[in-house]
């Protein structure tokens, strides 16, 4: 089993327990669904999730192991982590886990090596490839127009070869 980040513990709502929760993630229907178990990354937390609901846009959930707003504030800022079988796939198919992305190499639309992915930032705008590169670490925007191939099977994505998104060049998409 491998463990994603699903949410982080915002402030207590109410006496009895309920807290908001900023996601970690586009799929909070199966991470906060009624009875699903999540665990506190680096500690050994337990949180059952009891009910959800939405509140004026937030998520707003009842862990069974919360049950005042004194325990509520207590695990203010308790990173929610999840375990996911390794092979386990997002609902949606143009969709990808950070753990898919690291580690894929980055070639050019010409099929040139560029580097590797070396982590997914995310940002409010959108997520980010942090791309590991010769010449340092460049940060691809996680669009299709710059990054319009994921091929999970060969281990690789393609990202369209933009001046000065690579390299440090101004002819970048002449080559």
């Amino acid at each position: 089993m491998q463990t994603i980040i699903v949410g982080v513990i915002g402030r207590a709502h109410g006496v009895r327990g309920e807290v908001a929760v900023e996601l970690r993630t586009d799929e909070a229907e199966r991470r906060f669904a009624p009875g699903q178990v999540l665990g506190e990354e680096g500690g050994s937390g337990i949180f059952t999730v009891r009910s959800v609901r939405d509140h004026s846009g937030h998520l707003l959930v009842k862990f069974a192991e919360i049950v005042n707003r004194t325990s509520a504030e207590a695990v203010r800022g308790t990173l929610l982590i999840a375990s996911v079988e390794p092979d386990e796939l997002p609902l949606e198919p143009e969709e990808f886990y950070d753990r898919q992305l690291i580690g894929l190499t980055v070639t050019r639309q010409d099929g040139v090596e560029v580097g590797m992915v070396g982590s997914v930032l995310h940002l409010p705008a959108q997520d980010v490839l942090e791309i590991e590169t010769a010449s340092g670490t460049r940060l691809v925007p996680f669009v299709a127009a710059l990054v319009p191939e994921v091929d999970l099977n060969a281990g690789r994505l393609t990202v369209v070869a933009v001046a000065g998104l690579l390299d440090d060049r101004e002819d970048a998409d002449e080559d």
